[in-house]
């Protein structure tokens, strides 16, 4: 197509050099039968055809440095920016973490409707599932999307990047291979200390309709970059409370509140801040209550305005504020099944028995490096 505009202004500007020409002439022949003045009224229309000789030659030279230069094509330009938020991947192309995919990707028809009630079910859980649901009340009032950032697509927010590529899944806390279905029920059970959804219910197979959606081009055990949560180095002391607390004080109890019980919005249907202890919390059978997993999603997260790039939080300060979160009261749950082979519970699992000697305190608040280095020498 460049090619063609290029073609066409050549012809253009050697039509209007041939007017021109023939104008002159034309005014020339009226000049000397006495039609025109001695000024020559016929030089203004010829300049004007000139200037407009001139303004085509002009364009023509910046069409051509267009096609010259390396942001002509499209290939690097702002359709390739586009082309990467389609196929999910980050606009910036920098950082090179996995993003959830852009929204036009959706399915059409039924089979898009459902995608989108399942990203909505995620969003707003407590609406349609909390003590005040509009479809059951069946959980704590907490939303999936408050330990799932940005309705599980922010890198190490906790995504659902690798979830549809991995399941199903062998899984050594219960010691069985567990589907979607079971691990969404888990979360339902734990983190929102809850009952199971029915895998038959239309939310069900929302909330799986909208997880395969976001595993799309997420090959069969992939896991990118930005999957899931931040690992931090372990400390060489043990998490302190003491000094949680103060952390928790500056930084975190001005949305979370005082006694941790978060901050409902103003129709109290849902938490726009989560409740971090308390009745309405996480239970101990949850993944966040590991200090691990704690330490490492606030790290990346937390408080507010903190990114992965960009943390307000120093390791030391995400391990001490996870142990006093950690150490306050909250709802228990049943784990008597959890960890059938017991060697292969987590280093900061803080339930025993343990294989490994250490104690349940050690276990919850480390140091958890001699624990390691003891698993590693048990091999």
């Amino acid at each position: 197509m460049g090619i063609l505009l290029i073609v066409s202004l050549l012809l253009g500007a050697l039509v209007l050099l041939a007017a021109a020409s023939q104008m002159k002439k034309v005014a020339g022949k009226a000049k000397d039968t006495g039609l025109l003045d001695a000024k020559g009224t016929h030089l203004p229309i010829q300049n004007v055809a000139w200037a407009v000789v001139l303004l085509m030659l002009a364009s023509l030279v910046l069409v051509i440095s267009r096609f010259d230069s390396p942001f002509g094509s499209s290939a690097t330009g702002v359709d390739s920016l586009t082309a990467n938020a389609k196929s999910g991947t980050t606009q910036q192309g920098k950082d090179d973490l996995w993003h959830g995919p852009d929204e036009s990707t959706m399915p059409a028809g039924e089979a898009g409707e459902l995608v989108k009630y399942g990203k909505e079910l995620i969003a707003h859980t407590s609406k349609y599932l909390g003590p005040k649901g509009s479809v059951k009340a069946i959980s704590n009032g907490m939303n999936c999307n408050n330990c799932h950032l940005d309705a599980g697509t922010r890198a190490w927010g906790n995504n659902y990047a690798a979830v549809y590529s991995a399941y199903p899944k062998f899984r050594e806390r219960s010691g069985s291979t567990e589907t979607i279905y079971k691990r969404v029920n888990d979360c339902f059970e734990r983190s929102l200390n809850g009952q199971p959804l029915d895998t038959n219910s239309k939310e069900m197979k929302a909330i799986y309709a909208y997880i395969q959606w976001l595993g799309t081009g997420t090959a069969r055990g992939g896991k990118p970059k930005g999957t899931g949560i931040v690992e931090l180095a372990y400390m060489d002391r043990a998490a302190d409370p003491e000094k949680g607390k103060a952390v928790y004080v500056a930084k975190c109890q001005s949305c979370h509140q005082a006694e941790g019980q978060g901050t409902l919005n103003m129709e109290k249907t849902e938490y726009t801040y989560p409740p971090l202890w308390g009745k309405n919390s996480y239970n101990h059978g949850a993944g966040l209550y590991r200090l691990s997993r704690f330490a490492g999603y606030v790290k990346a997260n937390m408080p507010l305005g903190a990114t992965h790039q960009s943390p307000q939080l120093t390791d030391e300060e995400a391990w001490d504020v996870a142990a006093y979160v950690n150490s306050q009261p909250r709802p228990g749950k049943d784990l008597s099944a959890d960890w059938p082979k017991i060697a292969a519970k987590p280093i900061d699992h803080p339930f025993g028995p343990f294989a490994d000697g250490f104690d349940e305190n050690q276990h919850k608040y480390g140091p958890f490096g001699p624990i390691k280095k003891k698993r590693n020498l048990q091999k």
